[in-house]
């Protein structure tokens, strides 16, 4: 069909829309991270070394986690860069009945703000890739 009649069959039509692509309230458009991060509260021991060099363990709960960092709040206080390992407690179901500890290894990428609520500073952490399965 010549472009001209083409033309004239869609003249006095509405032009369809397409529907837009609905995200789960959970997500921001503006989100940029390259993967998925869960809201899985998870009961975890922090391990490293503060600024000055003193070693550190804390208990904590990561907020949110995926597979390359995850988001917690310390009351110790690490600076962005520094080395940390996570040990998290893993169903005994996964174990074969015995209790298994993963542990991951990373840095700090980013820090909030000190909570005036919490006394509480988040803390962003991106993983290593390798890690250990070790049984309690």
């Amino acid at each position: 069909m010549p472009r001209h009649q083409a033309a004239a069959k869609t003249r006095g039509k509405k032009a369809v829309k397409k529907p837009a692509l609905k995200l789960p309230a959970s997500i921001s458009p503006l989100d940029r991270r390259r993967e998925w991060r869960f809201r899985l509260p998870l009961q975890a021991v922090i391990l490293g070394r503060l600024p000055r060099g003193d070693k550190f363990q804390e208990e904590a709960t990561i907020e949110n986690i995926s597979s390359t960092g995850a988001y917690f709040c310390l009351d110790s206080g690490v600076a962005v860069g520094s080395k940390l390992n996570v040990m998290i407690e893993l169903p005994s179901k996964l174990g074969g009945r015995k209790k298994m500890r993963l542990l991951l290894g990373g840095i700090t990428i980013r820090l909030e703000e000190v909570s005036a609520k919490s006394k509480r500073q988040g803390v962003a952490m991106r993983f290593k890739k390798d890690y250990k399965v070790i049984p309690q």
